[in-house]
């Protein structure tokens, strides 16, 4: 049986004007968006952007999603978004998220969620067993970011 490895990065969006709704904050829809943004960061962090993850031949298509809202963001808000994912030899892989502002000294939580993906085959579109390349990438982070 293989070791579970967790791997965490965040990045900063600003909230843009054309994110928010008629009430002035971000909408609902929208943090999905900003779930892809870790998500992707995440993957390029480890060193295995998602374009080259796509000219390999994969694709990691939603096949779930869940999110919480706990406060508004709103227009112009710095926002920290924390991708989490443990890397299992499982076809689905599980990102989780955490969406954050600091208010001073006080750090506030947005939104949390999670998105389940299934890796797939970009050219006949069916359900791969997860690739080699995306564990060595991952594997390959934590190695090199433990020795630190």
């Amino acid at each position: 049986m293989s070791e579970i490895m967790e791997i965490r990065h965040t990045t900063q969006i600003r909230v843009k004007y054309a994110d928010t709704d008629k009430m002035g904050v971000v909408y609902n829809g929208n943090y999905f968006t900003y779930f892809e943004v870790g998500r992707t960061e995440l993957m390029r962090h480890c060193g295995l952007p998602y374009i080259e993850f796509e000219k390999a031949g994969y694709i990691l298509p939603l096949v779930e999603t869940y999110a919480a809202f706990k406060i508004p963001a709103v227009y112009d808000d710095l926002l920290n978004i924390e991708a989490r994912l443990l890397v299992e030899h499982k076809p689905l892989v599980r990102f989780d998220y955490i969406i954050t502002r600091h208010k001073g000294s006080v750090i506030e939580v947005i939104s949390f969620g999670h998105t389940v993906h299934c890796f797939v085959n970009a050219k006949n579109m069916k359900p791969v067993k997860p690739p080699k390349m995306f564990f060595e990438a991952m594997t390959d982070y934590i190695k090199r970011n433990n020795k630190k």
